[in-house]
């Protein structure tokens, strides 16, 4: 069946695709007509050499992919759809060492370890510091006699010292970790004249930087995190190097995505003045989740097929890339009542903004969702009377729905 609606040579990995918007129309088209299509690339376009990859548009089977680790594997090709052109193989072959990129058993032994970490006792310890730290953060911002970015002034601050507090980073160090996370994800943004070379440096140096924390916990160890997951050499913790590659993932997925969640509902937020009277005046529980789900920081990830098989009426083969789109599935109207409204009191919302389920679901969920009550929860106290100056500027990349800047005012 065809996509009439779809432009030939239209590829939803396209950086200048995400640069200007979510392909969403796009997206229906698929889901209603031929909800998993390929989508054929250049040899090497996206880092590998193949002819392009499937695109999963529904949300039954981004979910049975996401489920089927057997059947697609996320260590083939790693789960990062689209890397810059110019990427040599052994650099997508090394990305195996983190979390995202492992298959079981091996994603299931090092999960188990460092699950340690998002335990609800761990959560709730975190709780009242990051309560306090997102009330400063706003009142910070409230400061400004006029317009302002709120993605540097609100949105990037908390995720980063809830990272920070989480494994001990010292206040002192965490613009490095920002800085460090910044220039690993935006080597499509020419802006930032950011190239793969320099990405790769920067992963470098944040994975040194924590293992030198891990032999420090070795050599002297504290009552923290850090030292529960690293310290006894044994099959129950992390090798120096297992920690460096956890952090990395720490920085990319804890810190980038809720940056770009909360950014994305403060926006959502200001275009939809009802849904933030609605906010400031019953601060619904259901809110951080349709903030998660109408963001999808993540558009895409991709698994690899281990064996042929059948999805969605397509024959998959051994070896073929699959693309899971959860920006697609997060706006399937066969889940969702209305989909394209944003409505914070949604309820059920079965969103797979924090993953499709199976193995990969976001361990840091809990943490998410209260980073992103927490940061409204201290805006619609501080500054109730916030205002959109101009649109937001979106980051140029092939799967991150990113925002560079945001310029509010509290005139």
């Amino acid at each position: 069946m065809s996509c009439p609606a779809l432009p030939d040579g239209f590829d939803f990995t396209d950086p200048d695709v995400l640069h200007h918007r979510v392909p969403l129309p796009e997206f229906a088209e698929l889901r209603l007509a031929e909800p998993v299509r390929w989508i054929p690339q250049a040899p090497n376009v996206a880092g590998f050499q193949d002819e392009g990859y499937w695109a999963v548009t529904r949300h039954a089977d981004v979910k049975y992919v996401s489920t089927h680790p057997e059947l697609f594997s996320s260590t083939l090709n790693t789960a990062i759809i689209r890397f810059n052109e110019h990427i040599e193989r052994d650099a997508i072959d090394a990305q195996r060492l983190i979390l995202l990129n492992m298959d079981p058993p091996e994603h299931t032994r090092v999960r188990q370890i460092v699950q340690r970490v998002f335990t609800p006792r761990a959560i709730r310890a975190l709780e009242e510091r990051l309560r306090t730290r997102a009330r400063n953060i706003a009142a910070n911002a409230r400061e400004h006699s006029g317009p302002f970015d709120f993605v540097t002034e609100v949105a990037c601050e908390l995720p980063l010292q809830a990272i920070a507090e989480l494994i001990g980073i010292p206040q002192d160090d965490r613009a490095k970790i920002f800085d460090w996370s910044n220039k690993m994800i935006s080597y499509d943004d020419p802006e930032y004249a950011i190239t793969e070379e320099v990405g790769a440096e920067s992963a470098t140096e944040l994975i040194a930087y924590a293992m030198n924390m891990a032999a420090d916990r070795k050599a002297c160890p504290a009552k923290d995190i850090v030292t529960t997951l690293v310290a006894a050499e044994d099959e129950g913790n992390l090798g120096s190097d297992e920690f460096g590659f956890f952090v990395l993932m720490l920085a990319v997925a804890g810190n980038e995505t809720t940056r770009n969640a909360i950014t994305h509902g403060m926006h959502a937020f200001l275009t939809h003045p009802e849904q933030w009277e609605l906010y400031k005046r019953e601060r619904p529980e259901t809110a951080a989740e349709e903030i998660v789900r109408w963001a999808t920081p993540v558009v895409s990830f991709q698994r690899t097929a281990t064996q042929d098989t059948e999805l969605g009426g397509k024959r998959i083969n051994k070896g073929d890339r699959v693309g899971i789109f959860y920006a697609s599935a997060n706006h399937d109207p066969e889940v969702f009542e209305n989909p394209d409204t944003f409505d914070i009191t949604r309820d059920p919302n079965p969103h797979l903004g924090f993953g499709g389920g199976g193995p990969h679901y976001c361990l840091g969920k809990s943490l998410a969702v209260l980073e992103i009550d927490l940061i409204f929860n201290a805006v619609a106290d501080a500054m109730p009377d916030l205002s959109l100056v101009g649109d937001p500027r979106r980051l140029r990349s092939a799967w991150i729905n990113g925002v560079k800047e945001l310029r509010v005012s509290t005139g």
